[in-house]
C-alpha cells in the first residue's frame, strides 16, 4: 500500500504511483506547513519508521519528546534524515515549526525492539559505484540497527549517472545467496520540469516494464531488476522502503552487467 496526503489528509491523485501487490511493505508521504500536527499510532503487527524528509519539528514518541528536530531543509542536503523508530502499539507525533515533509515507511512487525529516535550518522553516508554509476547512499535504519522487518535508506544520484546498478535483484528466498524484500522507491527530482527513468525486469525478460519518473512519484518493486537512470541536468532522490520474510539484504546481480562492479 502507498498513499500520499496533503496538509490537509487529503490524497493527492495527482502523484504517479507505479503500484504492485505489496505484502510486507508500505508507505505514505504527509506535507505539513509550519505549525501543523500529524499524529499516529501504529497498528497491531505492524512497524514504522517516520522519516523526516525535511523541515523541523518538535516531536512525541510514546513517553519521550524532543525539540526541534531536523536538519535541513530539502532532501538533497548532504545530511542523513532525522527519523523515529515505532513499534506497535505506540503513539507517535510530529508539530512542525517550519513546513516539514514525513514519509511514513510500514512493515510487519511484532514489538520485538522498543521505539526510539533515529539520529543521523556520520558513518551511515556511503559512496557507491564508480565512473557513471556514482551516488551517494545514506542509511537511515540499515540492517545493523533493532528492526522486525524494515530496512531504509536514501539515495542522491547526480545528473548524468545510474543507481541502482548494475542491475541487481532481491525476489527469492535463496539464502545465504539472496533474500526476498520488497522494495519501495519513492522518488524526487531537482527540477519539477525533469524526469529520470526506472527499468524493471527478469531475466527471460517475461517482465519487462519502464517508468518515466517525476518530482514525488513512486515505483513498487515487487519482483525484478530494477535500475535508475538519471539524466544530464538533473538530479534524483529516493527513499527506498525494503521489507520481507528475513530482514537481510543479499542480492543477486544481472549476469550481464557485474562484471562492471569494482
Amino acid at each position: 500500500m502507498i498513499q500520499y496526503k496533503n496538509k490537509n489528509n487529503k490524497e493527492i491523485i495527482n502523484t504517479p504511483i507505479y503500484e504492485n501487490n505489496m505484502e510486507y511493505t508500505g508507505l505514505k508521504v504527509i506535507n505539513l506547513e509550519a505549525n501543523e500536527t500529524y499524529t499516529q499510532t501504529v497498528d497491531k503487527g505492524k512497524e514504522v519508521c517516520a522519516v523526516l524528509l525535511f523541515g523541523y519539528a518538535d516531536v512525541t514518541l510514546a513517553d519521550e519528546s524532543y525539540e526541534n528536530i531536523g536538519n535541513r531543509d530539502t532532501v538533497f542536503s548532504d545530511t542523513v534524515a532525522y527519523a523515529l523508530y515505532v513499534k506497535q502499539g505506540d503513539t507517535f507525533s510530529f508539530k512542525t515549526n517550519t513546513k516539514a515533509s514525513i514519509a511514513i515507511c510500514e512493515g510487519r512487525g511484532e514489538g520485538n525492539y522498543p521505539s526510539r529516535l533515529l539520529k543521523p550518522k556520520e558513518s551511515y553516508i556511503q559512496k557507491r559505484g564508480w565512473g557513471v554509476t556514482q551516488r551517494t547512499a545514506k542509511n537511515i535504519l540499515p540492517e545493523s540497527d533493532d528492526a522486525d522487518s524494515l530496512l531504509i535508506v536514501e539515495v542522491i544520484t547526480e545528473g548524468g549517472n545510474w543507481s541502482s546498478f548494475p542491475s541487481h535483484r532481491h525476489d527469492e528466498d535463496d539464502l545465504p545467496n539472496q533474500s526476498n524484500l520488497e522494495e519501495i522507491y519513492y522518488h524526487k527530482l531537482s527540477s519539477e520540469q525533469g524526469f529520470a527513468l526506472q527499468g524493471v525486469y527478469n531475466d527471460d525478460r517475461s517482465q519487462s516494464e519502464g517508468y518515466l519518473l517525476q518530482d514525488d512519484c513512486a515505483v513498487l518493486v515487487k519482483t525484478g531488476y530494477h535500475p535508475v537512470a538519471v539524466p544530464p541536468g538533473i538530479t534524483v532522490y529516493y527513499l527506498n522502503v525494503m521489507a520481507g520474510p528475513t530482514r537481510t539484504w543479499k542480492f543477486h546481480n544481472d549476469p550481464f552487467f557485474e562484471h562492471l562492479i569494482k
